[in-house]
C-alpha cells in the first residue's frame, strides 16, 4: 500500500529533523548478530527508523556499521534532552521513560518511515526510552522501556534494572540489545538477552495487534469505524465491531478521553438532555500537532467507555469530523470551541480559518458549549472571544447547568507523580 505525502492522502506527523549519531559500540558483551537481523529485514523488505532518547543509542551504531544497513535504515535520531522530546512530540510530556513516551516515538518513528518512501506494510518505528546510571543517585529505578510500531502492531517490551549492578556502560548495553530484540520480533526471529540478566530481573512484553479495520484506519485506506464497546466482563471488552451505520445526523462528543473522567460523563449526560438524543463518543487517531495514536493507547481508551457507541476516526481537524459527520450536532468544551477559529491549526492562514468557520456554521446542526475553569474562575462560554457566526451556531452551558474543575491533564500529571 504506497502512500502519499502531497496532502492528497497520507499527511505524516514528522516533527524535527534529526542526523545519524554514531557511537563507539560496547564490546565487552555479546549482541545479537547484526548481519543476520539487517538481512532479516532486507529479505521482508523492511524500512526502519530508530529513536534513542535516554540510552540505547549503541542499538544505532550496531546497525549504522554492518554492511546492507542501507537497505534497511532510513533513519536514526538522538532527541536526548526532554526539550528535544518535547520539539519531537509537539508538546511538554508527563513522563520520559514510559510506555506512553516510548510508543509516541515509535510512531513518530513509523510515520518517519512512510515520509521517507516507505510503504505501511514496509515500515516499522522503534524507540528505546531509558533511565540508567547517572552520576548522582537515581531516586527511582533503572529502567528500560522499547516500543516497535509497525502497521498491524504496537509492542513495547519493559525492563527493570537491579541497582548498582552494572556500569552505565553495560545498562546501555542492555538497552541498545533490548531495541535489537525488538526489531528481531518483526523477522518472527528469536533473540534474547535473558543470559544477560540477574535474577529476578525479566523483560516483560505488552502487544496490540491491531483488528483489521483499525489497521484500515491507521493506513489511511478508511476514515471511520464504528464501535459499541463491550461491559468490563467481556474477554475482548476493548472494542467490538459494530455493524455498518449511517454518520449522518449524530451528536459526536470528540475528545481523546486521556482519560475520561466525571466531567465527560456529566457533559454527555448534559448535552442528551439538551439534544433529546444519545451521545456518541468519537476518538480520532490523527491529530494536528502530534503523532498518531498507537495500537496501544487505542485499546486503552476505548476500555474506558462500557456499554457506549464511540467512533474511531481519522479526523483531526472539525472540518474533517463535518465530512464524517454531516449534518451533525457536536459536543465540546470552551477551549475547542475557541480553536475551531484560531490559524494555528489551519496551517497559519487566516483564510483557511476564516472558510472553516463559515462551513462550520453553516453545515453543523449546532453547537453545544460547555465553560471551563481557568485559574480557579469558572469563564463563561457565551464570553470567548470566537467569530459571530459560531456563536450564533452555539448552544452555551451555564455555570448553573455545568462547572467540573477535574481536567485530564491534571489526572495525567496526578499519575505520573504517583
Amino acid at each position: 500500500m504506497s502512500l502519499a505525502a502531497d496532502g492528497k492522502g497520507y499527511k505524516p506527523y514528522v516533527g524535527s529533523c534529526g542526523r545519524m549519531i554514531v557511537m563507539t559500540p560496547n564490546h565487552s558483551l555479546s549482541f545479537p548478530k547484526s548481519e543476520d537481523l539487517i538481512r532479516r529485514l532486507a529479505d521482508e523488505n523492511r524500512r526502519v527508523v530508530i529513536v534513542s532518547s535516554g540510552g540505547g543509542s549503541e542499538a544505532i551504531s550496531h546497525l549504522a556499521t554492518t554492511p546492507g544497513v542501507s537497505e534497511v535504515m532510513l533513519e536514526a535520531l538522538v532527541p536526548y534532552s526532554r526539550h528535544s522530546v518535547d520539539s519531537f512530540l509537539g508538546g511538554k510530556q508527563e513522563t520520559y521513560c514510559s510506555s506512553r513516551a516510548a510508543r509516541r516515538l515509535a510512531v513518530l518513528a513509523w510515520q518517519r518511515a512512510c515520509f521517507y518512501g516507505a510503504t505501511c506494510e514496509q515500515a516499522v518505528g522503534v524507540s528505546v526510552t531509558a533511565s540508567l546510571k547517572s552520576i548522582g543517585a537515581k531516586k527511582g529505578d533503572h529502567r528500560v522501556v522499547v516500543a516497535l510500531q509497525t502497521f498491524d502492531c504496537t509492542r513495547v517490551a519493559y525492563l527493570t534494572l537491579q541497582k548498582n549492578q552494572r556500569s552505565r556502560t553495560e545498562e546501555e548495553h542492555l538497552a541498545a540489545w533490548l531495541a535489537l530484540e525488538s526489531l528481531v520480533s518483526v523477522t518472527h526471529g528469536n533473540c534474547s538477552l535473558a543470559k544477560e540478566l540477574f535474577p529476578g530481573e525479566s523483560v516483560d512484553v505488552d502487544m496490540m495487534s491491531a483488528p483489521l479495520a483499525w489497521q484500515e484506519l491507521f493506513t489511511n485506506s478508511r476514515r471511520v469505524v464504528g464501535v459499541q464497546t463491550a461491559s468490563p466482563e467481556s474477554t475482548d471488552s476493548f472494542a467490538v465491531e459494530d455493524p455498518v451505520t449511517s454518520t449522518t445526523g449524530r451528536v459526536i462528543f470528540s475528545g481523546s478521553f486521556d482519560p475520561l473522567h466525571e466531567g465527560h460523563l456529566l457533559m454527555a449526560r448534559i448535552a442528551e438532555e439538551i439534544a433529546e438524543r444519545p451521545v456518541d463518543y468519537e476518538l480520532s487517531v490523527t491529530n494536528v500537532d502530534k503523532p498518531m495514536l498507537d495500537y496501544v493507547a487505542v485499546r486503552g481508551r476505548l476500555m474506558q467507555f462500557s456499554g457506549q457507541r464511540l467512533w474511531l476516526t481519522r479526523a483531526a481537524t472539525f472540518e474533517e469530523k463535518l465530512d464524517i459527520f454531516p449534518k451533525s450536532t457536536f459536543v465540546m468544551g470552551a477551549d475547542t470551541f475557541v480553536r475551531l477559529s484560531d490559524p494555528r491549526y489551519y496551517g497559519g492562514s487566516n483564510a483557511a480559518a476564516e472558510q472553516a468557520v463559515r462551513r462550520i456554521a453553516k453545515d453543523a446542526a449546532g453547537l453545544i458549549v460547555f465553560g471551563r475553569v481557568r485559574g480557579g474562575n469558572f469563564e463563561d462560554p457565551s464570553q470567548l472571544n470566537a467569530p459571530a457566526a459560531l456563536k450564533n451556531a452555539a448552544y452555551f452551558v451555564s455555570q448553573r447547568e455545568f462547572r467540573c474543575d477535574l481536567s485530564s491533564t491534571q489526572l495525567r500529571q496526578a499519575t505520573a507523580r504517583g
